[in-house]
């Protein structure tokens, strides 16, 4: 008896210190990485779920912007963070899909490395012009791209990013040759595209739409499967099949603790569901959604799969 008194007072003792070290996270500042440059979409958005989180959880969490090799460095930077919650990255499509499918050499396994916390938004890209270009419908723009092969050039945010893949889609369904100039991200591409430096981009709500009202770029068509502006066409009314949708969604280094993930993904459903956290989203051109940790998973690992296929077909090799 006096064995099993001391098994349950040693149980007694446990329970309660977890569920103490649990309710006393986080005990202090949080790091979001952001693994693109300031003024794209993953940086915008980023921004906004750090302070509604800062808010919630009682704790700064701090952007921590990371930019290079698309976002790369910043996923691998995450991947090798302490599993303590204390560490978290701002993905999408381009290093948790796109990369993995194009080069074995990533130095990462997203579902391996990773585990899941939700979606947090979704947009489209949108082909935006420099102003000088002689066109202002996709019809027109494609005439003027089988006059001109190889001439006309178009900004992205690095090798094998979701920008890029846009246009090498674009390329291979519309039979046009758009040359390819990859930056270290959306804002120094669009930065580069309003500078004359190249003639277009397919870029984020968040990096182009700002420059769009102003008029310092032309949109002509987003990348949806549907039309999401009564402004402008879907490329799918002119190309059925085409569609490249970006998605940004949050994730914490592999052998975090349930309690943690489970907690980051009760306040990250709970500031999406926030109607300022919410509008602000969808004034960056995005949809916020949410979804939980399994199907966050099953999502990126659709993606990947996706994304491979499409990477294949247009024969196109890392390094």
């Amino acid at each position: 008896m006096s064995h099993l008194r001391m098994m349950i007072a040693v149980a007694a003792l446990c329970l309660p210190a977890q569920t103490a070290w649990s309710q006393s996270y986080p005990s202090k500042p949080v790091r979001l990485i952001s693994p693109f440059p300031p003024g794209g979409g993953t940086d915008a958005v980023a921004r906004v779920i750090a302070q509604a989180l800062s808010d919630q959880l009682g704790q700064q969490v701090v952007v921590d912007s990371r930019g290079g090799a698309s976002g790369m460095i910043g996923v691998e930077l995450a991947a090798k963070s302490a599993p303590d919650g204390y560490t978290l990255v701002m993905g999408n499509v381009i290093p948790l899909a796109m990369l993995p499918s194009a080069n074995p050499k990533v130095p990462y396994v997203p579902l391996r490395d990773f585990s899941p916390i939700s979606l947090v938004a979704l947009t489209e890209y949108t082909l935006t012009v420099h102003p000088s270009l002689p066109v202002r419908t996709v019809k027109e723009f494609l005439a003027l791209a089988r006059k001109r092969p190889g001439e006309l050039t178009y900004a992205s945010s690095g090798n094998f990013s979701g920008p890029h893949l846009s246009g090498e889609l674009l390329n291979l369904m519309a039979k046009i040759k758009l040359l390819h100039v990859p930056y270290k991200g959306t804002g120094p591409a669009a930065l580069a595209v309003m500078a004359g430096e190249t003639t277009m981009m397919f870029g984020t709500g968040p990096s182009v739409v700002p420059h769009m009202a102003t008029g310092k770029l032309r949109g002509l068509a987003t990348t949806g499967l549907k039309r999401s502006s009564p402004d402008l066409p879907a490329f799918s009314e002119i190309l059925p099949g085409y569609e490249v949708t970006q998605w940004y969604g949050l994730l914490v280094p592999a052998g975090t603790p349930k309690d943690i993930v489970d907690r980051l993904h009760k306040e990250t459903v709970r500031a999406i569901a926030t109607p300022k956290v919410s509008q602000v989203l969808t004034n960056l051109g995005t949809q916020p959604v949410t979804n939980s940790p399994d199907e966050f998973r099953a999502f990126v690992k659709a993606e990947g799969e996706k994304w491979g296929k499409v990477i294949k077909a247009a024969n196109l090799k890392a390094g």
